[in-house]
């Protein structure tokens, strides 16, 4: 674990997660060559993270999600529920469609695959250290049959009634139609409803695709 002095003014502060050294090593060295980020603090685990980034208070937290100890999910809603997560990119080599749309439910602004380019890294710190999420289709190219968000655009309007989006809300926490209709006091065959009835207004064919169209557009 390992932090650094503060950055200039209107440098973006970078943290790095990630358990494998060459990979750390690779990001900050990637970062050095840009003159508007600079790595701030290092953490080898998630446990580790929990200590340093609160510490550093980073403007961007680049979080592997696979680690030893405590994962990147872990770190997440540990952070979270702190109040002191920043905006967080998770770094991943994406063989788990599930897991990444835990993570940004939990907090990701967004994600990416961890032999993305340099252009392609720095381009979306900045757009996570702006404000916005990064779920372009750049980043998502080699997904497994994941091609919705090729297909997506941003000012696509999706006219869900109010007890969908919360079904929606639901869906992107990981629930299935049986713990959603507990949760909301109806029946499984009622969810199963409203989930065919999101999937039908968002033109997608299953509920991975209504998650990532839905934060695409900001609906979550």
């Amino acid at each position: 674990m390992t932090a650094a002095s503060s950055a200039a003014p209107g440098v973006i502060r970078v943290c790095i997660v990630e358990d494998q050294t060459l990979v750390r090593q690779g990001l900050r060295s990637m970062l050095g060559l840009s003159s508007d980020m600079q790595v701030i603090a290092e953490a080898e685990d998630g446990m580790q993270a929990l200590t340093l980034v609160p510490a550093a208070r980073p403007d961007v937290l680049l979080l592997d999600y696979r680690m030893p100890r405590l994962d990147g999910l872990g770190v997440l809603r540990a952070l979270s529920a702190q109040g002191t997560l920043p905006p967080t990119l998770i770094l991943t080599t994406f063989d788990d469609d599930d897991l990444l749309i835990e993570g940004v439910a939990a907090g990701a602004r967004g994600y990416l695959l961890k032999d993305v380019s340099l252009d392609v890294l720095l381009s979306a710190i900045r757009t996570v250290a702006g404000g916005g999420r990064w779920l372009q289709p750049v980043s998502t190219e080699r997904v497994r049959g994941l091609d919705v968000l090729s297909q997506m655009r941003p000012e696509d309007h999706v006219a869900l009634t109010e007890r969908e989006r919360e079904v929606l809300r639901l869906m992107a926490g990981g629930y299935s139609n049986r713990e959603i209709a507990g949760l909301i006091t109806t029946t499984e065959g009622t969810i199963k409803g409203y989930v065919s009835n999101i999937l039908s207004k968002m033109g997608v064919r299953d509920r991975t695709r209504a998650v990532l169209r839905a934060m695409e557009i900001q609906l979550l």
